[in-house]
């Protein structure tokens, strides 16, 4: 009988050691479809962000990219370059949920939700109102 309890213990604390860690699953490097950017996810206190970490090309005529299609004139000469372009995820039953994306390319922000496929493969889903009218894209982490 002793066994048995040390064995349900065990267990329950691998339980919540694997619950505890598949909430910042998605922590670290991604790197978009096109190849063209990597974004880095970071948590700040129990929310979620992402910046771009990374450009294939960070410039534009000798000089860095800028956000120029944003739509208020007074940010539009910040860098591409750790633009926070995620923001505040919350994790809910293994998605991330309740957060925005910014798309630099367009200057427009939209509601978003994230989910895992494995521990190397994120699913983003952009969209407008409600999850159905958007796009989802599929992002690779970064070894």
């Amino acid at each position: 009988m002793r066994k048995f309890q040390v064995l349900v213990l065990l267990f329950a604390a691998i339980s919540f050691t694997a619950m505890a860690q598949s909430k910042d699953a998605i922590v670290g490097k991604w790197l978009n479809p096109s190849g063209e950017g990597q974004i880095e996810i970071y948590k700040k206190g129990d929310k979620f962000y992402g910046k771009l970490a990374w450009l294939k090309e960070p410039n534009l005529n000798g000089k860095p990219k800028t956000d120029a299609k944003n739509p208020s004139a007074n940010l539009r000469n910040r860098s591409l370059l750790n633009l926070e372009i995620l923001k505040d995820f919350v994790y809910d039953d293994g998605k991330w949920t309740d957060g925005t994306i910014y798309d630099p390319k367009s200057g427009k922000t939209y509601s978003c939700n994230i989910s895992l496929k494995g521990n190397d493969v994120m699913t983003v889903r952009g969209y407008i109102g409600i999850s159905l009218l958007g796009r989802s894209e599929t992002f690779k982490r970064v070894k």
